[in-house]
Parts: C-alpha cells; sequence; structure tokens
C-alpha cells in the first residue's frame, strides 16, 4: 500500500490531483487506522492511464466512464487496455483530423463569424457560413459552396446601411 506521497512521487501528480481523482471516482484508496490514504500499487496504472488520456484530449468524463469498465478489485490487464483504447480510437482519430485541418487553415477564414481578417471577407462575405450552423464552420468540415444550397436563416448578416450584426463596419466593405 502507497501514501498520497508515495502515490505522488511515483506518478508525478499531486497529491491535491489525486485527492480530486478519488473524489470523482477515478482511483479509490483506503483508508489506515489514523484515517490516511493508502493506495493499492494499481492504482499507479490507473493514474497512469488517466494522465495519458488527458494528454491525447479525453474529458475526465470519457476518462471515468471508461475506468468504470474495468473489473473490480483486479489490476487491469493489457486486453482490458487494449479493449478502452480501440473504443476511443475513432474519437481521437476524429481529434487529428480537426487538429490538422486547425493546422492547414490557420492562417486563413475558418468560418467562426468574426470577419476579423481583411481575407475572411473574401471567403466568408457577411457572415454566410452562420446560415451553416454555429461555430468554425470551414473548420469542422463544412464546404464554402454549401451556402449556395443552404437557405437563408433568420434575416440577413448585413444591416441598411453598410452595417453587421454588431453595429460595427464589416472589413472590406
Amino acid at each position: 500500500m502507497l501514501s498520497i506521497g508515495e502515490m505522488a512521487e511515483r506518478t508525478g501528480v499531486a497529491a491535491s490531483a489525486l485527492r480530486f481523482y478519488e473524489a470523482e471516482g477515478l482511483i479509490s484508496s483506503e483508508r489506515n487506522e489514523g484515517g490516511q490514504r493508502r493506495f493499492r500499487r494499481e492504482m499507479l496504472r490507473r493514474v497512469a492511464f488517466v494522465r495519458v488520456a488527458q494528454r491525447v484530449g479525453l474529458s475526465l468524463e470519457e476518462i471515468g466512464q471508461a475506468l468504470s469498465r474495468l473489473p473490480e478489485g483486479k489490476t487491469p490487464d493489457k486486453n482490458d487496455w487494449k479493449r478502452l483504447s480501440g473504443a476511443w480510437r475513432p474519437l481521437i482519430d476524429e481529434r487529428i483530423a480537426l487538429l490538422e485541418a486547425l493546422r492547414d487553415t490557420l492562417d486563413s477564414c475558418i468560418g467562426c463569424g468574426c470577419l476579423s481578417l481583411k481575407r475572411c471577407a473574401l471567403y466568408n462575405p457577411e457572415d454566410a457560413a452562420h446560415r451553416l450552423g454555429s461555430g468554425p464552420r470551414y473548420l469542422l468540415g463544412d464546404d464554402p459552396a454549401a451556402l449556395k444550397e443552404s437557405p437563408r436563416r433568420g434575416g440577413g448578416a448585413k444591416r441598411a446601411g453598410g452595417r453587421g450584426r454588431d453595429g460595427g463596419s464589416r472589413p472590406g466593405s
């Protein structure tokens, strides 16, 4: 059994984070006669799993859901970890694709509606991308050509007098 200090030293995770992980149900401990936490050695593997999962962008909720499927009272083995990581592959692939798209379009319009780049006035005139939905539409995979097929939602983006929704002039206007 490991004390919280030993656990923190072995995992590289602060004691406060270990207490948080325990409160969230990601790890567990037992209490000794003095009320101090004692962790079983298999918790080392769980903490390592949590840290790696966080590094690849998974939320604590997603991590908790996965850990809840592990066998209770048994140190997870290679097959357990393989099963969990396999379930995350599509999610990780999606995040990789999104990061690659962001990297590749970082210096151009992503259809977010800000119209703060002079170039956005060409790619997203009058914030037409808002008709495709909220958020960075082009980065999320929407094709600007779809705007020709998409019906207008809620009135135009440009108001009388050449002013946009926020009352300010749009770049390139």
